[in-house]
């Protein structure tokens, strides 16, 4: 699975952006898929996960209620919705991929299986 992360850029604190991963493969409806973010200066950290079906998510404590997380199948994507964005949001966004059920420790330690490359987002205050 190769994934490839867009929709990144400068928003004022309290403004909204949608992250985009296209994905390739046609395996892409079996994986569990994810958002995490680094921050600069910071170690990479879990942000949101949903699994096969689109069915269930899970999200960090610090993003819950503000994104939403959301996959189309047939169109080989995943999406994060995130609206009232706050400065400490400030990080490369990273899409990925795991063969692992989506709330197992290895989706939230980072363990997935697939990278893409990440997308800046940047949220000025």
């Amino acid at each position: 699975v190769q994934l490839q992360a867009s929709g990144g850029g400068l928003v004022q604190a309290g403004g909204s952006l949608r992250l985009s991963c296209a994905a390739s493969g046609r395996t892409f409806s079996t994986y569990t898929l994810g958002w995490f973010r680094q921050a600069p200066g910071k170690e990479r950290e879990f942000v949101a996960a949903i699994n096969w079906s689109g069915g269930s998510t899970n999200y960090a404590d610090s993003v819950k209620g503000r994104f939403t997380i959301s996959r189309d199948n047939a169109k080989n994507t995943v999406l994060l919705q995130m609206n009232s964005l706050k400065p400490e949001d400030t990080a490369v966004y990273y899409c990925a991929a795991a063969r692992a059920y989506y709330s197992d420790y290895k989706v939230f330690s980072g363990g997935m299986d697939y990278w893409g490359k990440g997308t800046l987002v940047t949220v000025s205050s």
